[in-house]
């Protein structure tokens, strides 16, 4: 006879998820905060966006529209997709959760690459099903590793692209390479989070791949383009995978407020331009200004760069240094990277900042 349990038992594998862990964002006592480990907006939220938020003021009373369709309408509008082959949910994390819990189940297993999102792992074991890390080459997904890494188990391969933390990507050669590799039946992810910041002429968001196959999606986020406060993200995909994800996914899943602000958001594509502009402007001038023998930046695609120390002490020392100015940058030991730094490109006046108190551990300083 099996004993009863005293008190409610979690579902196996559940308690082996590490819990997802933000940057810090405190500071000492009278020193003024700068955060740059949570990869926002450094323009703030376009006006379009702000507009539309503040004209619901007197509305949030009212239950938003189930679908997303005025949102869902834009989208299709600015990229030239069907807005039905588009699903959108309360941040791109939620997108993640539903596919998961959709393709993946007991002895399944997910794929990814060593250094990629640290949701992915959170997912697919909250689906019951195992992860799997392909190591990497130089900071930089590998698409025969990833490939080698597939088994009859695997059922689902996640890519950022670019990736969070590394700021590295795929070219499009590279993930059509991968996505030719792959089995009908596995699930191909591409996490496009970071696409609005991509300035490489070789790059793709994954549309094209969509169109012509059965077996990918690509998730996307406004978190990144300046209203990461409401949570908002869309997936694009053939109809059999969002008829699958909608059968699951929260009627009211996104807000009244989200879903205006965001429509707004794609369609001022002037304030995106500005915003990419921006960041390549400064992203360059971070990694120049850091990269030398005793830091290394791998070229970043994103509104990040990855600063890669000597050693983990030296890692730890540079963060303290960087808060004791008030400069709150993101700590890597959780992504299995302890001796990097992640830095969100910010304004002009943070990032001169951060490059002086670095000078000390070795950048050679703005040029």
């Amino acid at each position: 006879m099996t004993d009863t349990p005293d008190r409610p038992v979690p579902q196996p594998g559940i308690l082996k998820i590490a819990p997802y862990v933000p940057g810090r964002s405190d500071a000492p006592a009278g020193v003024k905060l700068v955060k740059l480990s949570a990869n926002e907006s450094p323009l703030g939220a376009s006006p379009k966006a702000i507009e539309a938020y503040k004209a619901l003021a007197d509305k949030f009373h009212i239950y938003p529209e189930g679908s997303s369709r005025e949102l869902r309408t834009a989208l299709a509008e600015v990229h030239g997709l069907n807005a039905d082959q588009i699903v959108c949910g309360f941040g791109s994390d939620d997108i993640l959760h539903l596919l998961a819990q959709v393709y993946l189940g007991e002895g399944d297993e997910a794929v990814m690459s060593q250094y990629g999102f640290n949701v992915y792992p959170i997912i697919s074991r909250g689906a019951s099903a195992e992860i799997v890390m392909a190591p990497e080459t130089d900071y930089r997904a590998d698409v025969d590793n990833l490939l080698a890494a597939v088994t009859p188990r695997t059922k689902v391969v996640f890519l950022a692209n670019p990736n969070n933390p590394t700021g590295t990507y795929l070219s499009v050669a590279e993930v059509e390479r991968l996505h030719a590799g792959l089995r009908a039946d596995i699930l191909l992810v591409i996490d496009s989070a970071y696409a609005e910041y991509v300035t490489a002429a070789d790059y793709s968001v994954g549309i094209d791949l969509v169109d012509r196959a059965q077996n990918v999606v690509m998730v996307r986020t406004f978190s990144k383009m300046g209203i990461a406060g409401e949570r908002v993200g869309w997936m694009y995909g053939p109809d059999h995978i969002v008829d699958a994800v909608n059968r699951i996914r929260g009627p009211f899943n996104v807000t009244l407020s989200g879903q205006a602000a965001a429509a707004a958001a794609a369609r001022d594509i002037e304030f995106t331009a500005k915003l990419r502009d921006y960041n390549a402007q400064w992203r360059d001038w971070l990694t120049k200004a850091l990269a030398g023998n005793a830091i290394r930046v791998p070229p970043s695609q994103g509104n990040f760069i990855l600063a890669l120390f000597e050693d983990v002490a030296t890692s730890r020392a540079a963060f303290t240094a960087l808060r004791d100015k008030g400069l709150i940058v993101r700590e890597m030991h959780g992504y299995g990277i302890p001796e990097a730094l992640r830095i969100t490109i910010g304004l002009e006046e943070h990032m001169r900042a951060v490059a002086e108190v670095l000078e000390a551990f070795g950048a050679p300083g703005a040029r």
